[in-house]
């Protein structure tokens, strides 16, 4: 993934109005972000704990943002969970995180939920460059390049889910 600016970020909201996009906490290290290793940008606002945003650059080279709610990672469980996006699986790790779809539909209430990676670092944990400890990743025949077109195209599912009403 190419870096982004904070105005990118901002202006690339499609499920939140320009002034809520405005409003809300990016993060201050964009600069010391793994860029090279990230498949979608994603971070939780540290004064709002449930609110999460992810960024992704689709085919057509065009940044889209979508604003999400969700809960926090509970601490101690021992329950395993699996992610959706890069099927990772963590015992307290993962977070349903649930986002307004874009648009009138959204006004109205409607909303998509996936499970994800409570930290958002899918693209770290696929690369091996985040641990999720003994037994996270599944053995898999295919190649690395593969899990990763697997976690953009099942991002890139879930921002389709958002923008579409």
């Amino acid at each position: 993934m190419e870096p982004l600016t904070e105005r990118e970020i901002r202006a690339a909201f499609i499920n939140c109005s320009k002034g809520a996009a405005q409003r809300l906490s990016v993060p201050r290290d964009l600069a010391d972000r793994p860029w090279e290793d990230l498949d979608y940008l994603g971070w939780r606002d540290p004064q709002a704990p449930d609110r999460a945003y992810l960024v992704t650059v689709g085919d057509d080279g065009r940044a889209k943002a979508v604003a999400m709610r969700g809960s926090a990672a509970a601490v101690g469980q021992q329950r395993r969970s699996m992610c959706s996006m890069c099927l990772t699986t963590h015992s307290g790790g993962v977070s349903l995180m649930v986002a307004p779809k874009a648009g009138k539909a959204g006004q109205q209430g409607n909303s998509v939920g996936v499970y994800m990676c409570s930290d958002l670092a899918c693209s770290l944990y696929v690369r091996g460059k985040r641990d999720a400890g003994p037994g996270a990743r599944l053995h898999e025949t295919i190649s690395l390049e593969e899990k990763i077109r697997r976690t953009v195209a099942n991002v890139d599912a879930f921002v389709a889910k958002v923008a579409t009403a």
